[in-house]
């Protein structure tokens, strides 16, 4: 089965970051759950604590198969660390899976690689997206090749089936 990173910070949407990886799990994939080096916990916007497995200085995107970024806050503390960006544009470089919700998608402005990319995200994200030169789609789920992404926790159905009908 597949390695999957998660990238998260303190103020991730707590739903989005369980979901997906109780799901992943379920289809028997390892999951790796990264963040900040002084990390070893993770408290979500409404108190769910993650453990941390790995400081993104610890790791390289040539471990994983997959990457999959929650929304909430965790993404805008995410895109201000050059690690982050970085870790994020080598899986859409080479062309790994890569799943964002809600406001994940924010790290790919950072990557300068949302250019001509289709996705959706978070409502208020979505114009941001469209000045970075993405063609933003409003539905639960927008997959373009390899990058896969949604709207809300109400798309969350739709979003795991989504990934896990692509690591199959």
């Amino acid at each position: 089965m597949s390695k999957i990173a998660v990238i998260v910070a303190d103020h991730f949407e707590d739903v989005e970051y369980t979901s997906p990886v109780d799901t992943l799990k379920k289809e028997g994939h390892h999951v790796v759950t990264i963040s900040f080096l002084n990390k070893d916990k993770v408290t979500g916007k409404h108190g769910t604590d993650i453990k941390i497995d790995k400081s993104i200085k610890d790791v390289h995107s040539a471990d994983f198969d997959a990457l999959l970024i929650p929304g909430g806050f965790s993404p805008d503390q995410l895109r201000a660390d050059p690690d982050f960006v970085n870790f994020t544009k080598a899986f859409l470089l080479t062309g790994k899976h890569t799943f964002a919700i809600c406001h994940g998608p924010q790290l790919f402005i950072q990557t300068g690689l949302a250019k001509g990319r289709t996705m959706t995200s978070y409502l208020t994200v979505q114009p941001d997206l469209y000045y970075a030169g993405a063609i933003v789609k409003d539905e639960p789920v927008v997959i373009d090749n390899n990058l896969i992404t949604s709207r809300t926790p109400d798309d969350l159905p739709a979003f795991n089936k989504a990934i896990t009908k692509a690591l199959k």
